[in-house]
């Protein structure tokens, strides 16, 4: 471990806390989505087995337990989501018994001396907005700046904040392939949802700088490695494409380059998007980046495909070293691209605000023997330490996640905790991978 980094552990709200229809809350689009039935007797559920979020943690109830958790293994910091959901219902009226609980659980974290880090979206979008068009209604910039704005008020002792989790994975799952929460597939509704997603972390920025000066703001992206498939031309030109619509598409109009749309015609069709005055909104100078990491993904030219000229070649046909999710390992994937934010030259914080992976883990004799997790870490952090040693501004890493959770549309199978969560009875077991943080974290390198 780095003494002078930030280490952290990570969950999101939607995922961990059950109590969905309790205490207030309101439905969420994931809830929505959880409750699809399949049509008649043809196709099958959105999730896998049928699973519902419900059944998931009960960080509700169980919160003091993983804090306690938390300062055991030795993280010092917290990353969490407030579900929109819990504290407005609607999207637009507060619920009171939902802004305790969020008031509560930060009270606890600091009583134990962890900071706390709160995602102010992490997908679980208020149903009543979704049928007002979500992200695809321009309204939404004036609903989440409000939302934003109430948070930020309400829990004023919170000084690290991060806007939207992964933009690329919530739009490009939800709005244009349909393989997550609402379930839209649209091309024209990705792009608008894209481009509102943008100009609202431009304008909850500026409003929560403007109103708390002294506050760290960000948001955080997925990146993923992008490789092609051979050293030939139009192999490297197809990973270059790939490239610049799974990362660069959702991240490069903040920095003030626009939209990169040069290579994909197509894609030019987000400026019909655009209002007069929105190209200067989108360039935002965010006080950090937080970047997501999981995997690498490779891709060759593809003359049949009528759009792209791609082809993505799966992991598994790749690879045998692959995740429950059938994510390939690749350790060197974060350090490539730790340095490819770094080569924009920002000069601002780089904070890995998730990684980790996902096995079917099982408890032999009341222990969990995870050490394929374990080996996982360890090089990925060592890929961290390398770039910053290299002089890359990375500062800070959390791993992913405290809980075992509800994998979206994955359901349950796949499991990502350092603690494993039994969902029947809801007891937690630390697996092998958190005492293995805990010697680490408490040794004498750690600050």
């Amino acid at each position: 471990m780095h003494q002078s980094m930030i280490w952290g552990v990570a969950i999101s709200a939607a995922q961990t806390e059950s109590a969905h229809d309790s205490y207030g809350k309101g439905p969420s689009i994931w809830d929505e989505f959880c409750n699809k039935k399949p049509f008649r007797f043809f196709g099958k559920s959105k999730v896998k087995n049928s699973h519902h979020l419900k059944d998931s943690a009960d960080f509700y109830h169980q919160y003091k337990t993983d804090i306690d958790h938390i300062k055991y293994i030795g993280f010092k910091h917290f990353r969490f989501s407030i579900a929109w959901s819990r504290v407005m219902p609607d999207g637009v009226n507060i619920n009171p018994e939902g802004v305790e609980f969020y008031k509560s659980l930060i009270d606890y974290c600091l009583e134990q001396d962890i900071t706390p880090w709160i995602t102010l979206y992490h997908w679980d979008l208020p149903a009543a907005l979704e049928k007002k068009g979500g992200w695809t209604n321009r309204d939404i910039l004036t609903y989440f700046n409000d939302y934003a704005m109430f948070c930020v008020r309400s829990f004023p002792q919170v000084n690290h904040w991060v806007i939207l989790n992964e933009p690329s994975v919530f739009l490009g799952a939800g709005y244009l392939f349909g393989i997550h929460a609402p379930g839209r597939k649209s091309f024209d509704a990705f792009l608008k949802a894209t481009h509102h997603a943008m100009l609202c972390i431009g304008m909850t920025y500026r409003s929560i700088k403007k109103e708390f000066p002294q506050h760290s703001v960000g948001s955080s992206f997925s990146m993923t490695q992008i490789d092609p498939h051979s050293n030939k031309s139009r192999d490297i030109k197809a990973a270059r494409i790939a490239d610049l619509l799974i990362n660069r598409f959702f991240f490069e109009p903040l920095l003030g380059h626009g939209y990169p749309t040069a290579e994909v015609k197509r894609m030019e069709a987000i400026k019909d998007c655009m209002l007069p005055g929105d190209e200067v909104l989108l360039p935002t100078p965010l006080d950090f980046i937080g970047i997501q990491t999981y995997t690498r993904e490779v891709f060759k030219y593809h003359p049949l495909n009528p759009f792209l000229k791609i082809k993505h070649i799966p992991a598994h046909k790749r690879t045998i070293d692959l995740t429950a999710m059938n994510w390939e390992i690749h350790a060197k994937s974060i350090y490539a691209n730790i340095m490819k934010i770094e080569a924009y030259q920002l000069n601002i914080p780089i904070i890995v605000t998730e990684n980790g992976v996902a096995f079917e883990d099982e408890v032999v004799l009341g222990r969990v023997n995870d050490f394929k997790r374990i080996h996982y870490f360890q090089t990925h952090i060592n890929e961290v330490i390398k770039a910053k040693n290299e002089g890359a501004n990375v500062q800070g890493y959390f791993a992913w996640s405290l809980i075992d959770n509800f994998e979206w549309a994955e359901g349950y199978q796949p499991r990502f905790g350092l603690i494993y969560v039994d969902f029947i009875t809801k007891k937690r077991i630390l697996k092998e991978s958190a005492y293995w943080f805990r010697r680490h974290l408490n040794s004498s390198l750690y600050a």
